[in-house]
């Protein structure tokens, strides 16, 4: 079970709620994103009042534009390389209806996943030349392609890159290259997928040919694109896909409104979910079973049976993809249900010989979802490939890169990534990985779970979805909201689904109000006994045409447990002066230190800065917080005994929240006690010695008795012991789940979006 995350109690700047207006629920929820103006909130609501960056921001695409510009003047043969997933096919459509627009000798090629998998093949590039192509310009692939790039100049052929994948050491060789990674990382056009790229290439076509408004007519792919390959929703991203999703439910594509028919959607209606869920695993079962090549054409064709034909042929390999995905990821599943240790890492990866490669990306999807952090599914004998998926926060290829020394391959974006290794260095990449994953979440094993905002059941209603609906599109960088409710009861459940995989749970409150909760895929999961509080997401649905408010199951936990809150709840009169990004605070530390400021420190870092634990502190006007406190009632004991008017936070990182530095650093105390105190310590001492809160260090000392590194003797004392013991899976877990809720309250300390240096409630 994941730790769960409280929204901050301050409300949003009255200013903003004013602007907004509404249910106070989006005014606060925009607040804790980051979104306080009611500049910002505008323009990130209507696309209308966004204002988006220039085309030629993208470095060197004015340089691209003119080769294409003069290629198309002089007739000549240029090939659009694409991608067989649903960015690269959308993104191969684009180039390849503007380009036809404009009265371009084009042709395209998108590679058959079974014969040549991803990027550029040598060998299929030679076929491509000596069909007679004189340019070669790439969508969603290319930034890696050196060799296949070297050849095709060595054939007298120009390539034009445009792609949005991690920049590799070393770039190819290409006559120009467009990949908005080349951006600094807070500019508005920093995070486009590859369709993103090809639409601003085919917005500067069209304005330099004087028809710049056409270009319009290519969002709807955008939008497909965009949501498909999980891009993260900020800026222009953000805004394009507003525009794009406009487009689509307008759209005059004929093989679309196949799909939509075959799907049963309402074209009116179509969201990023429907993309999502519904059209984007279509497109993909041609490109990971199949040829995606006829994708082209499908979307751009005007003729009726044609888009019928193929979008028949889409069901069909969707049904074949939903088979195997379920298969393999019910295997992976057993893996993990035969060796519980797999999750003991903060990457999961599992890895079969014969897993079917085409849908291996959809079950690592599944797994992240289901597991809270980023997996990895391999398949094949020998070498072994496979797909990578994220969870937010974590750039998979950053941590993939990492470890290069034993990959052959491998390339992404932060939410997605390819791999390839030798199959028996799997165990050695599972280790190095987890630990890359650790760093970038501060040594999380498990993505918090973050609640938006509580409400009881008698608030939600289809009026509330649509207030909810302001915020959407919802997807990476803007996750949908996720509601609780406190202190519920099983009323009734009943299994459901053709296969008897989902449940209905009717919950009640406190007030007697009754809700009906839909928990896909949890049929085999036993329901809570007595109070609990759930975690949900809510959305409109029309079932039999009738539209109705659905419920959707996240989380469950135990009705008393506490919640994680936003540091000292009390410290509304307190001057906070925020110091956590100082360049060196150690210095700006040791100046406090000379006029007299009290240090909290903990942990080894006590010793390290002169600081003092929690029980050597005393009242004082000032107090600096070195080390990250490991709780909320931790905080707010060291709060009450110093009753400090300001507080300087620092909030550095304890070394000792993994299980394993923990451990030698108990064991070392329990070591030093048994050598002079006769085997008695206090657990409140040994909780500021180690920087933790004393259920943990509670958990750790039976973990060490279990282990048998120490026994207790008659008089109930401490001794060392042989170390030969078993600790049982029990005692494992719950001592990891304790480390990972005090990691991720220090994580919300070291990011937490609060106002420092000036005085405000909270």
């Amino acid at each position: 079970m994941s730790l769960w995350l409280e929204p901050t109690d301050s409300p949003p700047p009255a200013e903003l709620h004013t602007y907004i207006g509404g249910h106070p629920l989006i005014a606060k929820v925009l607040a804790q994103r980051g979104i306080t103006s009611p500049t910002e909130a505008g323009s990130f609501l209507d696309p209308r009042l966004y204002r988006p960056a220039p085309a030629s921001d993208l470095p060197n695409l004015s340089l691209a534009a003119d080769r294409i510009t003069l290629a198309t003047r002089n007739n000549e043969a240029i090939c659009v390389w694409g991608d067989f997933d649903v960015d690269g096919q959308t993104s191969t459509t684009l180039l390849v209806s503007t380009l036809r627009g404009l009265g371009a000798n084009v042709r395209y090629h998108i590679p058959v996943r079974g014969r040549e998998s991803h990027g550029m093949k040598v060998e299929v590039v030679k076929e491509v030349i000596d069909a007679g192509v004189q340019i070669i310009l790439t969508c969603d692939t290319g930034i890696a392609e050196n060799e296949a790039i070297a050849y095709a100049q060595s054939r007298g052929v120009e390539v034009i890159v445009t792609d949005h994948h991690t920049l590799p050491e070393i770039l190819p060789t290409a006559l120009t290259l467009v990949n908005p990674q080349m951006l600094d990382p807070d500019h508005p056009l920093r995070n486009l997928p590859g369709v993103g790229v090809a639409y601003k290439l085919a917005e500067e076509l069209y304005r330099r040919a004087g028809r710049a408004g056409e270009a319009e007519d290519l969002l709807d792919l955008v939008a497909m694109g965009i949501v498909a390959d999980v891009a993260v929703q900020r800026a222009d991203t953000r805004y394009l896909l507003q525009k794009g999703l406009e487009r689509l439910r307008n759209t005059e594509r004929l093989g679309l409104q196949m799909m939509f028919e075959l799907a049963e959607l309402k074209q009116g209606q179509v969201s990023e979910a429907h993309i999502g869920f519904a059209l984007g695993p279509r497109l993909n079962a041609l490109g990971r079973l199949g040829d995606a090549n006829p994708i082209v054409e499908f979307l751009m064709t005007k003729d009726l049976a044609v888009a019928r034909v193929v979008a028949q042929q889409l069901e069909s390999l969707n049904a074949e993809r939903k088979l195997l995905t379920s298969q393999i990821y019910q295997g992976a599943l057993a893996q993990i249900e035969q060796d519980p240790s797999l999750l003991d890492f903060a990457a999961l990866v599992v890895h079969h010989p014969t897993w079917e490669a085409g849908v291996i990306g959809i079950v690592a999807g599944r797994l992240a979802e289901r597991f809270h952090r980023p997996a990895v599914v391999l398949t094949g004998e020998g070498i072994a490939r496979g797909s990578a998926r994220s969870v937010e926060g974590v750039n998979i290829t950053e941590a993939i890169a990492a470890q290069k020394g034993m990959l052959f391959t491998f390339g992404g974006h932060p939410m997605a990534a390819g791999v390839s290794l030798e199959a028996d260095r799997i165990p050695a990449f599972r280790r190095a990985l987890s630990t890359g994953v650790e760093l970038l979440r501060g040594g999380a094993v498990r993505e918090p779970l973050r609640i938006d905002a509580f409400l009881p059941l008698a608030d939600l209603s289809l009026g509330l979805v649509e207030e909810i609906g302001r915020l959407a599109p919802f997807g990476a960088g803007n996750p949908a909201l996720t509601l609780a409710t406190r202190n519920l009861k099983v009323k009734s459940s009943t299994i459901m689904g053709r296969t008897k995989e989902h449940m209905q749970v009717f919950v009640e409150d406190e007030a007697g109000e009754v809700q009906k909760v839909f928990w896909w895929n949890g049929a085999d999961n036993p329901l809570p006994e007595g109070r609990f509080d759930l975690a949900y997401t809510v959305r409109a649905s029309d079932y039999r045409g009738e539209r109705q408010l659905q419920i959707e199951w996240v989380e469950a936990r135990a009705g008393e447990r506490e919640m994680l809150e936003v540091p000292a709840p009390r410290v509304s009169q307190v001057e906070r002066v925020d110091c956590r990004n100082e360049v060196n605070p150690l210095g700006v530390l040791q100046a406090l230190q000379a006029r007299g400021v009290q240090v909290w420190a903990e942990g080894e870092a006590r010793a390290e800065v002169q600081g003092v634990d929690r029980w050597g502190l005393v009242p004082a006007e000032e107090l600096a917080v070195w080390t990250n406190p490991p709780g909320p009632r931790e905080w707010e004991a060291v709060f009450s005994r110093v009753a400090p008017e300001k507080v300087y936070v620092f909030a550095r990182g304890a070394e000792v929240d993994r299980a394993e530095e923990f451990l030698r650093r108990l064991a070392g105390l329990l070591k030093f006690a048994v050598r002079t105190q006769e085997g008695q310590v206090e657990l409140a001492r040994l909780a500021a010695a180690t920087g933790q809160r004393e259920e943990t260090v509670q958990k750790g000392v039976e973990w060490l008795i279990e282990k048998e590194l120490f026994v207790r003797n008659e008089e109930k004392k401490l001794e060392a012991g042989g170390g030969l013991g078993a600790v049982s899976a029990g005692t494992e877990a719950a001592l990891r789940r304790l480390l990972e809720e005090t990691q991720a309250y220090r994580r919300f300390w070291e990011n937490a979006h609060i106002s420092l240096g000036q005085k405000r409630s909270t």
